[in-house]
């Protein structure tokens, strides 16, 4: 049976999968049966599936959640609107041509998608597959993403001692303390070389809350900080790094402490994948190819994916669609859309890739 990866999208895309991936996760088993394709549902949601055995072993992922609120699919000629259009339908319907049109001869390909990528990818971070190379499925204008920043999130907590404001010495003020913790994250960067491709990394305050009253020495003041990224920064890392950093900024009658957010799974961690890789130079050239041209780039990826959790395995995100155009948004954007020239030519391109590495 001959997959279309245009008829699959057309009738995904109207799949609301925006609170409940049950539906769309339904559909795509059935896709794979219906070829079929054993796929496996797994305890965290995961669909999987796999063709040919040993090495080398590809595996294409993406995920079939969708954000909030759910846009209604409309196709006007060579594009189709609707929530998840592009992100991430017409990337998943460009991996599963891929997956039903390879015949591997002498490696494995295994399509893995997630249920909860837009939220906290308890799909991923629960997927154990071993790959040697990873594709990501994402709206990248038909360019090979081969590396990306990374994002952690975390509260700077400063601790003083109440007292009255009348007598501001018979305390330690934590708000006070703020400024000099405020002024030290400007430098915490100092010296370190940006990223060859993706710049430097980011240190961004973003909430400030401290004190209970307006006539007492406040004896604790919270910073929220957003840090993006660049490899080989972790996340523990960053954390420790950080901490010690403000600790010699602020008064030492302060106290200083750093925790990252917590959260079930794994930060979105940066990674980046050499250009001259196997999988980039084929991928960037088949795309050149398939999309004669307008696609196959080598770039960074701008957005925070699923990706970080299978590097340091080489690693690229590749797919039909924008996550913005010269007009604003579209991918999270009540005007999503994809064009099906790059889906199918997204197909192509991952088909001969596929083809050529297995």
């Amino acid at each position: 049976m001959t997959f279309d990866p245009v008829e699959f999208l057309t009738e995904a895309v109207p799949i609301a999968s925006h609170e409940d991936v049950g539906e769309m996760r339904s559909y795509l088993v059935a896709t794979l049966e219906g070829h079929g394709v054993d796929a496996d549902v797994d305890d965290a949601g995961n669909v999987v599936a796999s063709r040919g055995e040993g090495s080398p072993h590809v595996v294409c992922n993406t995920h079939v959640d969708t954000v909030s609120p759910h846009v209604p699919y409309e196709r006007n000629g060579d594009v189709v609107f609707g929530r998840g259009a592009c992100d991430a339908k017409g990337p998943l319907a460009a991996l599963l041509s891929a997956f039903f049109a390879v015949d591997p001869e002498s490696g494995t390909v295994t399509l893995a998608v997630t249920p909860d990528e837009e939220t906290l990818s308890t799909g991923a971070a629960a997927l154990d597959l071993d790959g040697d190379m990873y594709v990501v499925g994402e709206p990248t204008g038909l360019d090979v993403c081969n590396a990306a920043k990374g994002r952690f999130e975390g509260t700077l907590t400063l601790s003083g001692v109440n007292a009255h404001a009348a007598e501001p010495e018979s305390g330690a003020n934590a708000v006070d303390a703020a400024a000099e913790a405020l002024v030290s994250l400007r430098s915490f960067d100092e010296g370190r070389d940006p990223h060859p491709e993706l710049g430097p990394a980011t240190l961004t305050p973003t909430v400030v809350d401290g004190g209970e009253a307006t006539n007492q020495v406040p004896a604790a003041c919270r910073i929220t900080l957003d840090r993006r990224s660049v490899p080989p920064e972790t996340a523990e890392g960053f954390r420790e790094a950080l901490e010690s950093h403000v600790r010699e900024a602020v008064p030492g009658d302060v106290g200083v402490d750093f925790a990252l957010t917590d959260r079930p799974t794994p930060f979105l961690e940066a990674f980046d994948t050499p250009a001259d890789h196997r999988l980039v130079r084929t991928l960037a050239g088949e795309a050149r190819r398939a999309s004669e041209g307008s696609g196959g780039d080598v770039r960074p990826f701008t957005a925070a994916t699923e990706a970080s959790y299978f590097a340091p395995a080489p690693t690229v995100v590749f797919g039909p669609g924008v996550l913005a155009d010269d007009d604003g948004a579209v991918a999270h954007a009540d005007r999503e859309y994809v064009r099906l020239g790059e889906v199918e030519a997204a197909a192509d391109a991952l088909t001969a890739t596929l083809e050529t590495l297995v």
